[in-house]
This record gives structure tokens, sequence and C-alpha cells, in this order.
């Protein structure tokens, strides 16, 4: 076999398409074969691109689950956050309620209070003058007894000085207490003994050894009296015999 040349084995290989940088001969692609070849690229490509597009999804579903479940808890979190802050101010109101309640009460207790001192805040001054009027009463009733025309002057003078410590008495606030003749109360007398006597009802006031005052609707010391009691069968035979 006659061996060919260099240059004609290298200008064959060009001419049947081969790289003569290759080992091997090369046969050159048909129309066919590189349309099959684009093909094959294309679906490649598409196939890829479909990969890449799913998984863009998948990230993108975790994103909006993870971005909805921080929503969630924040939502929550505002949520107690209200039920807190509701708490506190309902907490808050009921202070206020109590607060108020308190200072009416208090304002209550301090008008009493006031109006009260303002009845009844010279009782013990009252008390201490009413041994004063007491004993004016007996110097008038001893005066009367022994009345002479020089006497009777002075008389005149001491009851004057009664009348007006009454009068004063009374503008503030201060009354006798009616006792003579009425049943006894032992809300306003203060029995200091008992006497039969069938003329009048039992426990009836008969005889008042010192007066009693009031204050407004406030006690200031009880009449001390003597009442009546029912007498005995021995004492109205008593008392019908003396009478005969």
């Amino acid at each position: 076999m006659t061996e060919l040349p260099e240059d004609e084995m290298a200008r064959r290989d060009d001419e049947a398409g081969a790289d003569p940088a290759d080992d091997g001969p090369r046969i050159a692609a048909s129309d066919e074969m590189e349309e099959a070849l684009r093909e094959a690229t294309r679906a490649l490509e598409d196939r890829e691109a479909a990969a890449a597009a799913q998984t863009r999804s998948g990230g993108a579903g975790s994103t909006d689950k993870m971005t909805i479940e921080l929503l969630s808890q924040e939502l929550q979190e505002l949520k107690n956050l209200h039920e807190e802050k509701l708490k506190e101010s309902e907490e808050q109101a009921e202070h206020h309620l109590r607060l108020q309640a308190e200072f009416e009460n208090f304002r209550r207790r301090s008008l009493k209070e006031k109006q009260e001192s303002f009845k009844f805040g010279h009782q013990n001054l009252v008390k201490d003058l009413l041994s004063t009027v007491d004993n004016l009463e007996r110097a008038l009733a001893h005066g009367a007894e022994n009345a002479s025309p020089e006497v009777q002057g002075i008389l005149d003078g001491v009851e004057l000085v009664h009348r007006e410590i009454l009068g004063v008495l009374a503008s503030h606030g201060v009354s006798e207490i009616k006792a003579e003749g009425q049943l006894f109360d032992p809300a306003v007398h203060e029995a200091m003994g008992q006497i039969p006597n069938g003329a009048v009802p039992p426990n009836t006031v008969l005889q008042v050894l010192q007066k009693g005052y009031v204050i407004h609707d406030r006690m200031l010391r009880p009449a001390r009296v003597i009442v009546s009691r029912e007498p005995t069968a021995e004492e109205s035979a008593a008392a019908t015999g003396g009478n005969e």
C-alpha cells in the first residue's frame, strides 16, 4: 500500500470536515442533526427553567408561610397587650370609683360634723350655765317666801337676769323639758322616788326636783322627778280615814 504524502492527507481530512486537532476522522453534521440538537438543547433549557421556577415557587410559599406565622404571633401579642391594658383600665376605673365614693363619704361626714359643731358645739358651756340657772331659781323661790320691800327690789333684778339667761339659752336651741303632770318618760325623766296617789294615773310626774333641758334634739340633762304609783289597800284606807 502506497503511503500518501502528509499534505495530501491533510487536504483529504479538510474535505471530509475533520478537525486537524482531533485524533480521529470527523463527519460533517447535516441540517436534520443540527435541528435535533437544537430541540434537545431547548428541551433541556425548558426543563431547567421549570425546575428553577418550581424551586422559586416553593421558596415563596415557605416565605409566605413564615410571614403569616410571624403576623399571627404579632397579632396574638397585640391581643394579649390589649387585654392587659383593658384590665388595667378597668382596675383604674374601679379604683377611681372607690376614691370618688370615699371622697363623697368624707364630704358628707365633714358637712355633718360641721353642722353638729354649729348646733352642739356650745353644749358644754350650756351645761355649766344650768347650775347657775338652778341657783337663781332657788334664790327667787327663797326670796318669794321672805319678800320684804328691801329684798323685793333685789329679787326683781335677779328675776330679770334669770329671764335674760333663759332667753339667751333659747336663742341657742336650749329648751326646758316639760315634766310636771306628764307621764313618766325614761328617755327624758329620771325618777328619784314614788308617792302613792290614786287621783292620777300611775307613773305620773307629781313633783320636779330638778329641771331638765335639751339642746335642739339632744339631751343636756334629764329632769329629776317624783312619780305616782297605785296606792295599796292600807294606804287607800288610811287616806280615806284621814280625810274623814
